[in-house]
């Protein structure tokens, strides 16, 4: 025993042989060390396609990991979507499902939409809709409430906002294509079909095509026709103020009326040079 390892001890080896077997043993013992690990995509395909839409813990159970951000990664390389309802809990491929005619799809109980998040979603709604919507028809369509929504959406100009009967009324941004909601609301109100409502279509269409000052005295000149209450069944179905009518009103009473120029003198924005006088 004495003898071997004497042996053992007598045993040389070359300094670059030593250093190449120190270095090969220290890769042996990191060997697993920030290695890196790579996960299967085809399990959370095939998952997807038994599931339709599929929760964070149910996808990190496909992908073999407990980490979110790997799970990103994965859906970063595909086209999803996030339902807009129960707090964006459930995810799905672009490519399952079947919208209906507003956009909307309903998955193991959650809302997705075409346009993406809820903001996106109530925008476009808003913005199709024949007669704009008020807030609890809105949230009939979207199954979510959406009165915060709709403020953050008017708020940031996104859509257009009036008061209507006691009620907000949203339309859409376009001046003319809110003019033709806000026209249609107005003949549901008082009961009738907006479809064959042609002379209040014509009015709204004859308004659409006028300068400023000739849209106010117009405008004016329907409120006198109306008489008492014009100027607010005329600012609702034109989607003006009411003072504005009541302006134009005046104006043609007064014959207050500038023939050759859209705007009193003064008016409009400065002209370049008296925004950047010469030094």
């Amino acid at each position: 025993m004495i003898a071997t390892l004497r042996r053992l001890l007598l045993i040389k080896c070359s300094p670059q042989q030593c250093y190449n077997n120190a270095r090969s043993a220290r890769e042996k013992r990191y060997y697993n060390i920030m290695r890196p690990v790579r996960f299967v995509l085809q399990p959370l395909l095939d998952l997807f396609e038994r599931l339709r839409a599929l929760t964070m813990p149910e996808m990190k159970a496909a992908l073999g990991t407990r980490v979110d951000m790997t799970v990103f990664r994965k859906l970063a390389t595909l086209d999803y979507l996030t339902s807009y309802s129960q707090r964006g809990r459930f995810y799905t491929l672009r490519s399952i499902p079947r919208f209906d005619a507003q956009g909307l799809w309903l998955a193991r109980g959650a809302w997705f939409s075409r346009h993406g998040t809820l903001l996106n979603a109530a925008e476009a709604a808003v913005k199709e809709a024949s007669a704009g919507y008020l807030a609890n028809e809105l949230e009939t369509v979207l199954h979510v409430p959406v009165k915060d929504v709709l403020l953050q959406l008017s708020q940031a100009g996104r859509i257009a906002r009036h008061h209507f009967h006691s009620r907000y009324l949203y339309s859409a941004k376009d001046r003319v294509r809110r003019q033709k909601q806000r026209a249609a609301r107005q003949a549901r109100w008082e009961g009738a079909d907006p479809e064959p409502d042609q002379p209040r279509a014509a009015m709204v269409l004859f308004y659409s095509l006028l300068d400023e000052q000739q849209r106010r005295l117009y405008a004016g000149l329907e409120s006198l026709k109306q008489g008492h209450g014009g100027d607010r069944q005329l600012a609702e179905i034109l989607g003006l103020d009411e003072e504005t009518v009541a302006r134009g009103r005046q104006e043609l009473l007064e014959a207050k009326v500038q023939r050759n120029r859209v705007r009193q003198p003064g008016g409009g924005r400065p002209r370049v040079e008296k925004k950047h006088p010469a030094s």
